[in-house]
């Protein structure tokens, strides 16, 4: 495969993994905002809801974005890119 190839074949997988993460950021967002006031009952003390909307997103995008670094780098070593240590 040519290098012009194989370039725009990586940067289609970029653009791919980062769709669907930040499709999967924009749906839990949009998910916790509308649906988090169904989610009444008391969890350590305070409202589920709150939990949800407040610690719990947080540790979602968290681990977004850790997935995303994981994927990136077994992506980057698939194409013998250069790492940035």
């Amino acid at each position: 495969m040519p290098a012009s190839d194989k370039h725009r074949h990586y940067w289609r997988r970029v653009l791919r993994l980062t769709v669907a993460l930040l499709g999967a950021w924009f749906a839990l967002t949009l998910g916790l905002s509308v649906f988090a006031r169904e989610l009444s009952f008391q969890f350590f003390g305070w409202p589920f809801s709150f939990w949800m909307a407040s610690q719990g997103a947080l540790f979602v995008f968290c681990g977004l974005v850790w997935l995303y670094a994981l994927l990136m780098d077994r992506l980057d070593a698939e194409q013998d890119a250069p790492r940035a240590d």
